[in-house]
């Protein structure tokens, strides 16, 4: 007959130590409601008995879920297949994990995202790249859940974490202004659904901002139609400039607000069989762990991707167990420009063009 262990109950413990189950519920949930010493000799009896509270109960008990959720704007098939969210995931989870935190990725059921949020239990969000006046953030908001929104526009209550995004994109562009580039194409990443219009505050519009404050500044422009949007992903660099060479752009150089972006415009251009950066340059945006591995080795403007992912935690986690004690942080992370070998003079034929368009 095989003997079955026996789980230690706090009634158990109670009994032992001479209190009520409260005192001992307290002793691990809120030792500062009892003297140091009787908190310090309940836990010792407990030790002694082998008992620990069940998770279950301790975590109903403190109303807490020890989960942070991040929510997404995209499904996670599509998320995960930019480098960039995998990067920042990998930030995310060490910092959640240094402070015993499990992760709930939320991202849309059915089809939307109010479904999903509404089903997800958990102390605080972590939303990266909604606006502020979406309606999921608008909901948690209501709802009075902690939320640090990344990458985007800052909102006064809450804590968020961005980059200098218009500074890092400046850079990019006044490093082919440098090169000869007059002729740019820029790839931007368009909005989660395609009714959605372009947060005039988010990432998208800050970094266009950056690239013609550049050509601003050298006496040129950047026209609308050298713009042109997709996903931020590898699919969505390759279709943009292809829709853009269909369309009779021909630029000298492109620059994309993504690597991956990046990474599919140069698959696209190889497939035309022209060279990257003999007939037309590369810039990207992030530093993604491929970036120094493509071939050529792609030029683009470095974020702290990981540590973005760890300070949107800390500032979550600050508010969730602190919440009357701490007021919202704001944080701003630096960006630069790495230059590799996807970047180049521009052809001798667009010096002619230009001198041409002058004489």
């Amino acid at each position: 007959m095989e003997l079955r262990t026996i789980r230690p109950r706090i009634a158990d413990v109670a009994r032992e130590a001479g209190v009520s189950k409260t005192a001992v519920s307290f002793a691990f949930n809120s030792p500062d409601r009892l003297a140091p010493e009787t908190a310090l000799r309940i836990r010792e009896i407990a030790e002694q008995l082998g008992y620990t509270p069940h998770p279950v109960a301790r975590m109903l008990t403190q109303r807490q879920t020890l989960t942070i959720g991040v929510l997404t704007p995209q499904a996670l098939s599509v998320i995960f297949s930019n480098p960039f969210f995998g990067a920042f995931s990998e930030g995310v989870a060490g910092a959640a994990e240094e402070s015993g935190y499990a992760l709930h990725f939320i991202s849309p059921l059915h089809g939307s995202l109010a479904g999903a949020m509404s089903r997800a239990t958990v102390d605080g969000v972590v939303a990266i790249g909604l606006s502020d006046d979406h309606p999921e953030v608008e909901q948690i908001r209501r709802a009075g859940v902690p939320i640090v929104l990344v990458d985007s526009t800052a909102l006064p209550e809450h804590g968020s974490v961005e980059i200098d995004d218009v500074g890092g994109a400046r850079a990019a562009a006044e490093h082919l202004i440098g090169l000869g580039h007059r002729n740019v194409l820029v790839i931007g990443v368009e909005p989660p659904a395609p009714e959605t219009a372009i947060d005039p505050d988010g990432v998208t519009s800050r970094r266009l901002r950056g690239y013609r404050q550049a050509f601003a500044a050298a006496g040129m422009r950047i026209p609308d139609d050298s713009v042109v949007v997709g996903p931020a992903s590898i699919d969505g660099g390759i279709a943009a400039l292809n829709r853009a060479w269909e369309d009779g752009m021909r630029p000298t150089a492109v620059l994309a607000m993504s690597d991956a972006m990046a990474i599919g415009a140069m698959r696209a251009l190889r497939d035309m069989r022209l060279t990257v950066p003999g007939d037309v340059s590369v810039v990207g945006f992030d530093d993604i762990d491929l970036a120094p591995h493509v071939d050529p080795p792609l030029t683009t403007v470095h974020q702290p991707i990981r540590r973005k992912g760890e300070e949107a935690v800390r500032l979550l986690l600050s508010v969730v167990q602190r919440r009357d004690l701490v007021s919202p942080e704001h944080r701003r992370l630096e960006t630069r420009l790495i230059v590799r070998g996807s970047t180049g003079p521009a052809p001798l034929e667009a010096h002619r063009e230009v001198a041409g368009a002058n004489g």
